[in-house]
């Protein structure tokens, strides 16, 4: 078992803590840039779909692991900052352009949607947030100059430098670099006062707002900067598609977000990123699972998001730490063998929001 020793306030702010961890990474980091070289243009892709997800997962985990405010609406925002990209190249707008401009409309969008549900917590937050998320989705029905209404419109093919973006290896690449951007200021912005803030209010807010915290300025901060998050996410996810009509930011999408980050794990980037891989996968295992199911069931349309739900609840009552949870339990006991105690990974009760100050 190893010890890690801390002689220097730095290393607690470090983005690794320590040799060992910077060396797995770096593996890490080789391995995707080499995948191009070794796997087939259908798994770039697979790839690159859960390297979006987790671009998103990690801006949900900022509002609802790291601030503890639900969201149910999030697919709005990957909506927005898809449809307000696509537009903008429609328009002649160049990619480095449009990419921000959606990014900062969603984000914008996010604070003025956060600020007046500054108030609601829990459920009712949950429920506040699905009603923008309709909200949003009859608009992009019914904007029909804008956004084609349900018939859509494809999303444009941006060039640079005579290469098109959006084919198999450049587009690879480019949601890799965009993933290790957001995985980089997530971790330096919990880091900073702000995030800090945050995993305060989510903690108790009674206590936050004794310490000086601004509840309101945090909470609207935290969903400006998530919803960011989702709609940069959203620019990459509308060429990931190739083609935009409303039916594809609905309320499963925004269910699937949710599931993504309590499986991954609630309060951890690492959570966000497992989760994304687990949702980016399943569809693919289901499907490899409807060959072995009788005909009666494997024809079922609501197969997947019938396991979706099923899942959720089996890791809200077995595994609420997420995936991440288990690998620390995991990377514990194998640490202490044969040393451990089974009471280590005993389950404590856990509260929700609402139940914590009854």
């Amino acid at each position: 078992m190893r010890f890690l020793f801390k002689t220097d306030y730095n290393q607690d702010i470090n983005l690794f803590p320590d040799n060992v961890a910077r060396f797995w990474y770096g593996l890490l980091m080789v391995a995707l840039i080499a995948a191009p070289f070794v796997l087939e243009n259908f798994w770039l892709g697979e790839i690159s779909y859960v390297l979006i997800l987790a671009v998103v997962g990690i801006g949900l985990m900022l509002l609802v692991g790291y601030t503890g405010q639900v969201s149910l609406g999030h697919a709005a925002f990957l909506g927005i900052g898809a449809y307000t990209h696509a537009v903008l190249l429609k328009l002649g707008v160049p990619f480095v352009i449009s990419v921000p401009a959606a990014t900062l409309l969603s984000a914008f969008i996010g604070a003025v949607i956060g600020f007046p549900a500054l108030r609601l917590t829990g459920i009712y937050l949950a429920i506040a947030t699905l009603a923008f998320a309709f909200i949003i989705e009859q608009i992009l029905i019914r904007w029909e100059d804008v956004t084609g209404g349900f018939a859509g419109f494809p999303v444009p093919r941006p060039e640079a430098f005579g290469v098109a973006i959006t084919d198999d290896v450049p587009f690879y690449y480019l949601c890799l670099g965009a993933t290790v951007l957001a995985v980089l200021v997530a971790l330096n912005l919990l880091r900073t006062p702000t995030g800090r803030a945050f995993i305060a209010i989510r903690d108790s807010e009674i206590a936050a707002q004794s310490m000086g915290v601004n509840l309101a300025r945090y909470k609207t901060l935290a969903f400006a900067i998530s919803a960011g998050f989702t709609g940069f996410g959203g620019t990459l996810f509308a060429h990931k598609i190739g083609y935009l009509a409303p039916d594809a930011f609905n309320i499963l999408l925004s269910i699937q977000l949710l599931l993504m980050v309590v499986v991954g794990g609630l309060g951890s980037i690492h959570g966000a990123i497992y989760g994304a891989i687990f949702v980016g996968a399943l569809p693919q295992m289901i499907a490899i699972l409807r060959d072995y199911l009788p005909e009666n069931i494997a024809r079922q349309p609501g197969l997947e998001p019938g396991l979706f739900g099923v899942i959720l609840v089996f890791f809200i009552l077995f595994e609420p730490l997420g995936i991440y949870g288990r690998w620390l339990k995991v990377k514990l006991y194998f640490s202490l063998f044969p040393l451990y105690k089974k009471a280590t990974f005993k389950r404590q009760k856990t509260y929700t929001k609402s139940e914590r100050f009854r």
